[in-house]
């Protein structure tokens, strides 16, 4: 019975590290991807923002990838197109970005009411979750 498992449990590891192993569709996969083109993501969206398309996803996109990429002088002002349009359900990241990305730029007072707007967010939310 002993030797049964264990003939089965050698058995199974081999077959698990066999299928684990690096096989040749890796390197097609690889082949592949150089016939496609690479589509820059940022400047569609930004085309698409030029010609006067206004979203709150859009403006959220943009500033987001430009945030995540250290360029906070485009994120500020996809941020700021994104505040402009008074939405109130944003959040609280959003504030927080924003801030960050205005005291790259040097708009030190701007900045420090969005932390003060992001405060009063964060601790409407704390409040919300207390009441449930």
């Amino acid at each position: 019975m002993k030797k049964n498992r264990f003939i089965y449990i050698t058995i199974i590891t081999f077959f698990s590290f066999k299928g684990y192993a690096q096989n040749s569709k890796f390197y097609v996969t690889d082949k592949i991807n150089d016939k496609y083109a690479y589509v820059d993501v940022i400047k569609t969206y930004e085309r698409v923002a030029e010609k006067g398309y206004k979203s709150a996803d859009l403006f959220k996109k943009l500033g987001d990838s430009y945030y995540q990429n250290a360029e906070l002088d485009k994120a500020a002002k996809w941020y700021c197109e994104l505040f402009a349009m008074n939405n109130t359900d944003l959040e609280p990241k959003y504030y927080y970005q924003y801030a960050m990305s205005l005291k790259f730029i040097g708009q030190i007072d701007k900045a420090n009411e969005m932390l003060v707007k992001l405060k009063q967010k964060s601790e409407a939310i704390a409040e919300k979750k207390n009441q449930k």
